[in-house]
């Protein structure tokens, strides 16, 4: 297999071996709880392959998967949805149960009963990706929050105009993303490769993918497993 140019391995005079880098691609969506889940899990493996690797570097990219691409601008009430979608309010229950507990190994504490808006995630997803990209993770994770742990409805404009100033944007990018901008910055040429059926899905280096939620040291053992295989 040949090497790619982004991961290959050379050595200086002084015979210092050179960083290696490893692409990430995270499909995502904002209302998926699995989503901020497998993001903290991905941290935590970053974090370790630091520890482990010090040749390597990962470029994490977030691109947008909408799940619910018909939910109307304005949202729809959240707790009535997932009533309906489930079937009833005691399966609603157990469902977030059992999400709070994987929750809980990424240090994840929902709070859906504070969520009244299920959003049309458009917007945010506009917002990200015309986020400068050093800057897209903070967003990424400061979204998440907002709406799992704060219960903001991050479909509303002015919401994320303050989430992104936060986050230290520049006005001029934050302001009121609309939901129609184009989002051709955010797409894959992979995607159109890998059968994304839901999110979170993962690419790696464009040539290795998984998906679902998965504890950091499985999500790391891929990221090893895909160095090794160049």
């Amino acid at each position: 297999m040949k090497l790619p140019a982004s991961m290959a391995v050379s050595k200086s005079a002084e015979g210092v071996e050179a960083m290696r880098s490893l692409t990430i691609e995270v499909f995502f969506d904002f209302v998926c709880p699995w989503c901020l889940i497998d993001k903290r899990h991905l941290d935590a493996a970053a974090r370790k392959l630091a520890e482990l690797r010090q040749d390597v570097h990962l470029d994490v990219f977030w691109r947008s998967h909408a799940l619910l691409p018909d939910t109307p601008e304005g949202g729809v009430p959240y707790q009535a949805f997932y009533v309906a979608r489930l079937g009833s309010s005691e399966a609603v229950t157990r469902r977030r149960a059992q999400v709070q507990q994987a929750g809980d190994t990424a240090g994840v504490q929902f709070a859906f009963d504070r969520i009244q808006v299920l959003p049309n995630t458009a917007k945010a997803h506009a917002l990200m990706e015309r986020a400068d990209p050093a800057r897209q993770a903070k967003l990424v994770d400061r979204i998440f929050t907002a709406y799992f742990l704060e219960g903001k409805d991050v479909g509303d404009g002015s919401v994320l105009e303050r989430l992104a100033l936060e986050c230290g944007l520049q006005r001029d990018v934050c302001s009121s993303p609309g939901a129609d901008e184009s989002r051709a910055g955010g797409r894959s040429p992979v995607a159109t490769c890998y059968p994304i059926q839901g999110v979170p899905f993962f690419v790696l280096d464009g040539s290795s993918a998984f998906s679902g939620a998965m504890p950091s040291e499985t999500m790391l053992d891929a990221i090893l497993k895909a160095l090794d295989a160049v």
